[in-house]
């Protein structure tokens, strides 16, 4: 697992200022995050909501392996709105996290937006094909539909 340390002046903060070691999370330790803080739709399967906030701050706090002995960072530190850490400490560790975790902007962007701004999904080849493969083709130039008289007759007798 890949690891990344950070080095912390006082810019932020004296109280944040110190080494920061982040590792790599599993696939597995990260799709649980994202499906932990994201509500699908029983009917459809898409996305209704994600908390990206939260999302963010767990892979954080799952992927900090070491911070200075003070221990500034806590989980509820990551998420607090008022009690928070700085915003350009928390991007900071949002990047050195994203790229650790190989967090891609279309994920990002996924994880940000709502499910219905962007079809993710692209249409299946193989459906196409079996959609065209049935019925007469659309060539009509080279098969052209037949013609058909349902002229019904009745005879009286």
């Amino acid at each position: 697992m890949r690891k990344e340390t950070v080095e912390i002046d006082e810019r932020f903060g004296k109280e944040y200022a110190g080494k920061y070691v982040f590792q790599e999370l599993t696939w597995a330790k990260r799709s649980r995050i994202i499906q932990k803080y994201t509500k699908y739709s029983q009917h459809t399967g898409q996305v209704v909501t994600s908390d990206y906030v939260a999302i963010q701050a767990e892979t954080i706090w799952a992927s900090l392996r070491e911070q200075p002995p003070n221990k500034p960072i806590t989980f509820e530190k990551l998420l607090g709105e008022e009690e928070g850490i700085p915003i350009g400490l928390g991007e900071l560790f949002s990047q050195v996290v994203n790229r650790l975790n190989s967090l891609t902007t279309e994920e990002t962007a996924f994880l940000s937006e709502p499910s219905d701004a962007k079809n993710q999904t692209k249409p299946s080849r193989s459906l196409d094909s079996a959609k065209n493969s049935v019925g007469p083709s659309k060539n009509y130039k080279s098969n052209p539909p037949k013609q058909c008289n349902n002229s019904l007759s009745s005879s009286t007798s």
